[in-house]
């Protein structure tokens, strides 16, 4: 029983002090002192109570504009968002922060916190390519604005995966060609994106699928047509193995090239 009454007494005292902190923060978004509601901006932003923070930052940003502290509460603003995980608002500010203060000293740190932002909203990648055509424009843009930046370092890794999910999205969608046995349009599609993307890191798959589509062709072709298509499997037989002859599917592009060498022979 004494237990009980214990935690009854423990719970009351968390919701009293509960109370009494949003009394006391109320009290100051009440108040009219700005140089008070700057410090416990910055207080509760030190303290991790970055939506207390934000909101501070918010109610006295038009009152200290044109001072010497406007870029410091337009920075600490959107760097509460983005600590308290709302990388869309944060974005937002961080842009606007960006075309304002062009020279602050926060400037590097904002561009840098604005391309989190935006690694953050991008989608799988079967889904809308957008967020990531933006957050690969923006990571680009700072390695151009900041070729000695600190920060690269961290940036490095999420533009080469945001790379890699557009590489991998151009090639998902022109396998589905492939998928579904239409492969005159596989072998237009695959190609057009090595033309587009020479470098795209699923190159090998994709001149092994022009190879296998090619060969599927041939083999459904009129038996006038067959001679010539057969000849276009050994080019592009040749196409995988002079850049992999290591290739991982060098059995099977093998097996497709013994194929046709066995037809025109035997023709």
């Amino acid at each position: 029983m004494k237990k009980t009454y214990f935690i009854y007494f423990l719970f009351a005292a968390y919701l009293l002090l509960g109370s009494a902190c949003t009394g006391k923060f109320e009290k100051i978004r009440k108040s009219t002192d700005y140089e008070k509601k700057y410090r416990a901006a910055m207080n509760y932003y030190d303290n991790k109570k970055y939506q207390k923070s934000a909101t501070l930052f918010d109610d006295i940003r038009l009152y200290y504009r044109g001072s010497s502290r406007d870029d410091t509460i337009n920075f600490y603003l959107p760097k509460s968002y983005f600590l308290d995980k709302d990388p869309m608002l944060a974005s937002s500010y961080f842009s606007a922060f960006r075309q304002s203060f062009p020279r602050s000293l926060f400037t590097e740190e904002a561009s840098y916190l604005y391309c989190l932002c935006l690694y953050k909203m991008t989608y799988r990648v079967a889904l809308d390519p957008n967020p990531t055509m933006q957050a690969l424009a923006a990571m680009n843009e700072f390695y151009y604005t900041y070729p000695s930046s600190p920060w690269r370092e961290k940036i490095t890794p999420l533009h080469e995966e945001l790379l890699g999910r557009m590489d991998e999205k151009a090639y998902l969608a022109a396998k589905l060609y492939y998928d579904i046995e239409y492969y005159k349009s596989a072998i237009a599609a695959l190609k057009t994106v090595l033309k587009d993307n020479p470098d795209n890191r699923y190159r090998e798959n994709m001149l092994y699928l022009i190879l296998s589509s090619t060969r599927q062709i041939a083999k459904n072709s009129v038996e006038s047509k067959q001679r010539e298509r057969y000849q276009t499997v050994i080019d592009e037989y040749y196409n995988v193995i002079s850049e992999y002859p290591e290739s991982k599917y060098r059995k099977e592009v093998d097996a497709m090239y013994q194929e046709a060498q066995k037809f025109l022979e035997k023709k």
